[in-house]
């Protein structure tokens, strides 16, 4: 599997991140990642610290912007029955090219309708990866065109006894980019209302 973010995001084995959310008020909300040891690979940052709906900020572990996340607005979306969000690399010089984009059908209109993910430049299929089941309830799967899981998430309590749907985390198969999955799990906690979200 080719990298989207980057290849040194991606590992030769198996990889759980421990996702932790901050609370609003301390840091402007949004969420943490780390590893099994707490070392921080990644954090999230959303409109309590960008001061803007619908744009995230994921950062690596030694605070260095990579990922810029925004949805699209405008007529055409409001209008459109899917929202849609763009995720940009982010360089010394700032925005970057999209790497990827994720269309999410309006709830009102779908029920359980699976998110579609597309990496960028778009190549012969309209997507690639498929977001499937209840990010709420944090039993979801991301899957790739083949129906190969990528990355899967979950509560377990033997793994935190503090275990809920403020710490959770999610298992990363071997040659995935995990930048890339975390930019997808940032984007479902903003389409929640959750962390990232003000």
């Amino acid at each position: 599997m080719a990298p989207v973010v980057s290849k040194i995001f991606c590992s030769l084995h198996q990889t759980m991140l421990i996702i932790r959310k901050r609370p609003l008020v301390v840091n402007g909300g949004g969420f943490v990642v780390t590893n099994y040891t707490q070392r921080v690979l990644f954090t999230v940052d959303g409109c309590g610290t960008l001061g803007a709906e619908g744009q995230l900020l994921l950062r690596d572990g030694h605070g260095e912007p990579i990922l810029f996340i925004r949805k699209k607005g405008g007529i055409v979306q409001a209008l459109s029955v899917q929202n849609q969000w763009r995720g940009y690399l982010m360089d010394y010089e700032g925005v970057g090219n999209s790497v990827f984009s994720l269309r999410e059908p309006k709830s009102y209109l779908t029920k359980n309708c699976k998110i579609k993910v597309s990496v960028e430049p778009k190549g012969k299929n309209s997507w690639e990866f498929e977001v499937q089941g209840s990010f709420a309830e944090r039993a979801c799967t991301i899957k790739d065109r083949r129906g190969n899981v990528v990355a899967q998430m979950g509560v377990q309590r033997e793994i935190d006894a503090m275990a809920s749907k403020d710490v959770y985390h999610v298992v990363v198969q071997p040659g995935y980019d995990q930048a890339f999955v975390v930019g997808i799990i940032a984007v479902l906690d903003n389409i929640n209302g959750e962390s990232t979200r003000c």
